[in-house]
């Protein structure tokens, strides 16, 4: 029985190690990817919500659990006004955007499809 318990301990102990391994690819996206996905990233903020006067970008880990791109901020200086943009690392297309509950409202011309950006 005391052989088991060890056993399953040991073999829970690797599940989890592992899984830590597999999710550190944060140095994956050199500086100018990073900078460039910013600059979309403010460019798609500014052509399709209304009232947008200031964006502030977080640094850290810019990559998802999949590989891809992604890049968080406030707008206005707000907390509550926050935001997470998916794009595509090749294409730097918008994959998809979450917000927070006081982001601004999208332009009413941009609801049924993005405006350029």
């Amino acid at each position: 029985m005391k052989k088991i318990i060890i056993s399953i301990f040991i073999i829970m102990s690797i599940i989890l190690l592992g899984g830590c391994v597999v999710n550190s690819n944060s140095d994956d996206f050199d500086d100018e990817t990073i900078r460039k996905a910013k600059e979309i990233a403010e460019n798609y903020l500014r052509s399709n919500y209304k009232d947008i006067k200031t964006i502030e970008f977080e640094d850290g880990d810019y990559s998802t659990p999949m590989g891809g791109l992604i890049i968080s901020g406030i707008v206005n200086g707000n907390e509550k006004a926050n935001f997470s943009i998916d794009m595509g690392v090749e294409s730097f297309e918008i994959g998809g955007i979450g917000t927070g509950e006081e982001f601004p409202e999208m332009k009413e011309e941009c609801k049924d499809e993005d405006c350029d950006y």
